[in-house]
């Protein structure tokens, strides 16, 4: 009887100890992909949870829990990256009193004026918030001077460097990420919202207009307005501001809210350039902010661009540009039927030059259903989310009226962490890929 029981003791020790190993393997290889300080370091470690055979369920949920967040150091802290391009960028991060790595905290970046004033994008003053300080939050002061202004590219990829290692670190809710800026910083934060609107959940531009950007030395031909029906605005101007009065910048504003912007705007009529007004419009401002999260996966998209760099909206990415059959001939777009076109100086009421041929996709998704109507693209890529697909029920794509896909998909876990290891968002996961071709 002993030898028995010795026997299926062995037996058991046998059949458990592989189980044991390859949970020991996932748990190695999630401390290693969570550990990672970049996404393409994060990338890299992908590899290592797909040998260690994880399922797709057990990996979601490791991706919705997400990392364990360690406590921080209060105050200012000041920071350095090199983006990409290969370009220094210095930023100031202000953490609040008492933070808690239990608890999820809202973001906001502060983007500051006078940046051709500037030689550089080195450090100024103390990298404390100051006098535009709300709610309790984390703040970021990103610097930009003449050679790395905000409406830039190189600055496209420095906020999201910036937002990445934020997440990284401290506990972000990653639904509540503004953009706020003064000035230049308000001219800037209109051109990301315009370029990348992905991470972000508002835009809270002060004393700054959209219409800086149509000066020769920043348009590139792709400046789209339309981008911007995608995220709330709140919008400052003042009446007595000597650069930016709200006489000159009001028709614009209107227009975008005619043409389907959501902006919250607080004329200030005795308004200077500058932020005196902030003790009267703070509650206001940071109202907005609370009241507008970031919805991740958004039933409605429009996303236009004109080349690959700036493709993606949430669960849309555009691949390949050019005339396809069926496509809409026009669509209702921000950038035209200005009234104001003496203002704009271009007599057909355009608030941007189209110089340059571009791409727009426009999105509906019910339940399981997704209605694209499309002008210049002839291939993009749809990102489903279990969170808002469900997988055991066909997926059906119709484009411009065509129905161009109708099938179940496949949870992949490959999909899974390519798109987390991008994104490091534990509320935007991605299950499949559904890549649509359109004929020509």
């Amino acid at each position: 009887m002993a030898r028995f029981a010795c026997f299926f003791i062995a037996l058991a020790a046998v059949l458990l100890a592989p189980a044991g190993r390859a949970q020991s393997g996932a748990e190695a290889a999630f401390e290693k992909f969570f550990a990672a300080d970049s996404p393409d370091a994060a990338a890299h470690s992908v590899a290592d949870i797909e040998k260690a055979g994880v399922t797709f369920d057990e990996a979601w949920r490791r991706l919705k829990a997400g990392r364990n967040y360690a406590a921080q150091q209060s105050g200012v802290v000041m920071l350095k990256n090199r983006t990409e391009d290969g370009v220094d960028h210095s930023y100031a991060v202000n953490i609040p009193a008492g933070y808690d790595p239990a608890r999820r905290y809202q973001v906001r970046f502060q983007l500051h004026g006078g940046v051709g004033g500037r030689p550089g994008n080195s450090p100024r003053g103390t990298g404390e918030i100051g006098t535009l300080a709300g709610a309790e939050q984390i703040y970021v002061l990103p610097y930009a001077g003449g050679d790395t202004p905000w409406w830039t590219n190189d600055q496209i990829l420095n906020l999201n460097a910036i937002v990445d290692t934020l997440k990284r670190t401290y506990n972000v809710d990653e639904n509540r990420v503004v953009v706020s800026g003064v000035s230049d910083g308000a001219t800037g934060a209109y051109y990301i919202a315009m370029r990348d609107t992905t991470p972000f959940a508002s835009f809270l531009p002060l004393n700054g207009f959209i219409m800086v950007l149509t000066s020769d030395e920043i348009d590139d031909g792709f400046m789209f307005p339309n981008n911007l029906r995608n995220k709330p605005l709140f919008v400052v101007n003042g009446g007595r501001d000597r650069l930016y009065p709200t006489h000159n910048v009001e028709p614009f504003t209107k227009h975008l809210i005619s043409s389907g912007v959501e902006i919250e705007y607080h004329p200030q009529p005795e308004g200077e350039h500058n932020t005196k007004w902030w003790p009267e419009v703070k509650d206001s401002f940071e109202k907005f902010a609370t009241e507008h999260p970031r919805n991740p996966q958004p039933e409605k998209l429009t996303w236009e661009a004109g080349d690959k760099i700036h493709n993606r909206a949430h669960w849309l990415v555009i691949d390949e540009f050019g005339a396809a059959a069926g496509e809409a001939r026009t669509l209702p777009d921000a950038n035209l039927h200005l009234t104001e076109a003496a203002v704009a100086g271009r007599a057909d009421g355009s608030m941007f030059p189209r110089f340059k041929a571009a791409g727009r996709v426009d999105l509906v998704r019910e339940d399981n259903t997704v209605d694209a109507t499309t002008s210049g693209v002839t291939a993009f890529t749809l990102l489903l989310s279990p969170d808002v697909f469900d997988f055991d029920q066909p997926v059906k794509v119709v484009a411009n009226g065509t129905q161009v896909f109708n099938a179940r998909v496949e949870r992949n876990v490959k999909t899974l962490l390519k798109w987390e290891a991008a994104d490091n968002d534990r509320t935007m996961l991605y299950g499949a890929e559904v890549q649509i071709k359109l004929t020509r």
